[in-house]
């Protein structure tokens, strides 16, 4: 308890205010110590014994969204208005340049969702 001094000097004083002792501190989330994020405790069974494999999911993710936005930038857009296209396309007809630059973004996007959903599963 702390005893503090009178407020007002005078003759008079009133007997010293105290306080009560201060409430203790709440931590809604207590800290996690570095060394224990370090540690195999919060790694998935497959990051813990087959780390390259994790890593390789990770590479495989970058490579395909760099490419991913590569062909997105090639891609040409078409103006076609709010009347549609007047093109009819034939399921695996001969495709010229922008369908098969289509093709492969599709392949190209799919990867990367597929090895996205691998990374998170593998727990980096």
């Amino acid at each position: 308890m702390t005893v503090l001094p009178p407020v007002l000097p005078s003759a008079a004083a009133p007997a010293a205010l105290t306080l009560p002792a201060p409430l203790p501190t709440l931590h809604a989330f207590a800290p996690v110590p570095s060394a224990a994020l370090a540690s195999d405790a919060f790694k998935t069974p497959l990051a813990l014994h087959y780390p390259w494999l994790t890593h390789t999911f990770a590479a495989f993710f970058l490579g395909s969204a760099i490419v991913f936005v590569i062909l997105m930038a090639l891609q040409t857009t078409k103006q076609e208005g709010l009347g549609g296209g007047s093109r009819v396309d034939a399921y695996r007809s001969r495709l010229g340049v922008e369908g098969q630059l289509a093709r492969v973004t599709e392949s190209v996007a799919w990867c990367l969702v597929i090895s996205a959903t691998l990374v998170s599963l593998s727990g980096i």
